[in-house]
């Protein structure tokens, strides 16, 4: 174990040791399994939606592989304004906080591997962002809309895990996101005369 991290990847598992602030050791608070490889399914960024009702964006996800599956996830308008900026690779005049956090990472020789959708609790998503330095590979919790946007700034691919697409309801999903896709954002559907 890196005494300095309190981290040890063992067989596709971390160990984690916590100290609190006490300075008391504490055994390892837990094993948390990493998603195999053959657990996880490659999408990308196929478009960003805005939700005109509700003043948030949809980050409609789509399989890497061509095959036909959407994966929406909503943010609010901020977050899906940093995807939408590093999507369409704009520069902006001052660096924003996800190219800030590319910046540290690349002077700090830290490589931002992959980020993986993980988890998804009462209707929220859940992500890790997985970087590596000097052969040690580490996680870090992260919202998806922090995550995509670093996977997209890095470059990285980004991965949903099994489990959350399983577990994620997709009742006339499809249907939905093509009516949003075709209308004309922030017109009324019915025109008053």
């Amino acid at each position: 174990m890196n005494s300095s991290s309190g981290w040890r990847i063992s067989n596709q598992k971390i160990l984690v040791s916590w100290t609190p602030d006490s300075g008391k050791t504490q055994p390892p608070m837990s094993i948390i399994d990493l998603p195999k490889e053959q657990d996880l399914v490659e999408y990308r960024v196929d478009r960003i939606l805005e939700e005109a009702n509700t003043d948030t964006r949809i980050v409609v996800l789509a399989r890497q592989d061509g095959a036909l599956d959407t994966f929406p996830i909503w943010v609010g308008a901020a977050e899906g304004n940093a995807i939408k900026l590093a999507l369409d690779t704009m520069i902006t005049p001052r660096p924003m906080s996800h190219d800030l956090i590319k910046s540290f990472a690349e002077h700090l020789n830290i490589t931002i591997q992959r980020v993986v959708i993980t988890d998804v609790k009462s209707s929220t998503y859940y992500a890790t962002v997985y970087v590596a330095n000097k052969g040690i590979e580490r996680t870090i919790d992260a919202r998806p809309s922090d995550a995509i946007s670093l996977a997209l700034r890095a470059p990285c691919p980004i991965y949903i895990t099994q489990d959350v697409l399983k577990r994620r309801s997709t009742t006339n999903l499809d249907a939905w996101l093509a009516k949003l896709d075709s209308k004309h954002i922030g017109t009324p559907e019915v025109q008053e005369t």
